[in-house]
């Protein structure tokens, strides 16, 4: 699996540069966006982890998110991935929290549609979020990569923001 080099590597800079670490949060992208921060040069200086979870209850318990704010939030939703991008930096002790929360395959649950949500946290603070939405007969797999191409993008914008 290859992601855009140049991505990878203006990120990785960016992080060194400011003596900044992250950590991820992920659920529809199933570890890609983990993937692609363990392929970028000198990782190990900025990248501390993450944490893949489906299922509600692993949410909550792996991430510290009590069952109140998931029924208040919703599950799939802008706000879980905002909650879940402050809790894994806090899990991790980062600067950054990076999530991704939605659904990759046309289900019920999801109204036949296929969407997800992606959230930035810098130093507890949510600073950027995103809703994806794609056509309902995209793959699987390809679903995930768009969404992990894109919060890449995304975290490059949201870099930009705090470096200006």
């Amino acid at each position: 699996m290859k992601f855009q080099q140049n991505l990878l590597d203006y990120i990785s800079t960016s992080l060194i540069t400011m003596n900044e670490t992250v950590s991820i949060a992920e659920s529809v992208t199933s570890g890609l966006i983990q993937l692609a921060f363990s392929q970028m040069s000198n990782a190990s200086l900025f990248y501390k982890g993450g944490v893949t979870t489906f299922t509600l209850p692993e949410k909550g318990g792996f991430l510290d998110i009590n069952q109140n704010e998931v029924r208040e939030n919703g599950f799939e939703t802008q706000n879980m991935a905002d909650i879940m991008a402050v809790k894994v930096a806090t899990l991790f002790g980062t600067d950054w929290g990076i999530a991704s929360t939605g659904y990759a395959a046309s289900v019920r649950n999801s109204g036949f549609k296929i969407f997800s949500f992606c959230s930035f946290s810098y130093q507890g603070e949510t600073v950027l979020s995103k809703r994806i939405e794609l056509h309902d007969k995209i793959q699987v797999l390809d679903a995930q990569l768009y969404y992990t191409e894109f919060i890449l993008g995304c975290y490059k914008s949201a870099l930009n923001q705090i470096l200006i």
